[in-house]
């Protein structure tokens, strides 16, 4: 049976050199999102690959950057619609109830 080769942004490396850079490796993999497969006696043992990313809040200033601009129509409904649902529930004047 033929051995599936890795693409080529997947590194192989085998156990021995893992164990002996591990500390290099995971540096790796978490600043430059490199995958490796781990390799013992010439077959896939294990893949090592980036932790998913979380989004900052610099990610979010820069998304709503990038997104196209509300029309006035619109935000005029969004402020009549708030206005309408955002009103106290409790009176201005407890006193006249």
């Amino acid at each position: 049976m033929r051995k599936k080769r890795p693409s080529s942004r997947v590194r192989s490396i085998s156990a021995t050199a893992a164990a002996k850079t591990f500390g290099r490796l995971i540096e790796h993999v978490r600043s430059e999102r490199a995958e490796y497969v781990v390799e013992r006696s010439g077959a896939e043992a294990v893949r090592i690959v980036p932790a998913p990313r979380h989004c900052t809040a610099g990610d979010l200033i820069r998304l709503v950057k990038t997104l196209p601009k509300a029309d006035e129509a619109y935000l005029k409904a969004v402020e009549s619609g708030m206005a309408l649902l955002n009103k106290p529930s409790v009176p201005e004047n407890r006193w006249e109830s």
